[in-house]
């Protein structure tokens, strides 16, 4: 994970990656790292396939954290969460590796991503996880920009 420079941000050359391992998450410094604030950032266009039938799988991908010493670079964050798009994995499992991919990119303050996944079947599913586990106590809430 690249912390020193920005390579994606205004590079119209940049190479969408194919799986999340080939994707860097990219950072820069906080410059109010003395303040307590939150950064929310929502991807409403998720996407990846299902391990089992290879179908895609559709959701919208919410990250809600407080910064310590380095946020997210959001073209990087693009990037990144695009890569799912070819990637088998099982919706929980998803929101779990960003949560753990993030962390490790920024060491937040706390951090909660949370996963609403279309219906598959006539049932909808909702992940999220938190960081450190159990940490933003972010209530769930359906059909709202806001956590």
């Amino acid at each position: 994970m690249n912390e020193k420079t920005i390579t994606l941000l205004g590079n119209a050359e940049a190479k969408w990656p194919q799986s999340p391992e080939d994707a860097t998450l990219e950072t820069f410094p906080n410059r109010t790292p003395q303040n307590d604030y939150w950064v929310l950032l929502d991807f409403p266009e998720f996407c990846s396939l299902c391990p089992v039938t290879g179908q895609p799988d559709t959701a919208r991908i919410r990250i809600k954290y407080q910064p310590d010493e380095k946020c997210i670079e959001t073209k990087s964050l693009k990037f990144y969460l695009s890569s799912y798009r070819n990637h088998p994995s099982f919706n929980e499992e998803i929101v779990n590796r960003i949560l753990s991919d993030l962390s490790s990119a920024v060491n937040p303050k706390a951090m909660t991503v949370r996963g609403d996944f279309s219906p598959r079947g006539g049932i909808s599913l909702t992940a999220q996880a938190d960081y450190p586990q159990g940490g933003a106590q972010v209530p769930l809430e359906t059909g709202s920009a806001h956590f």
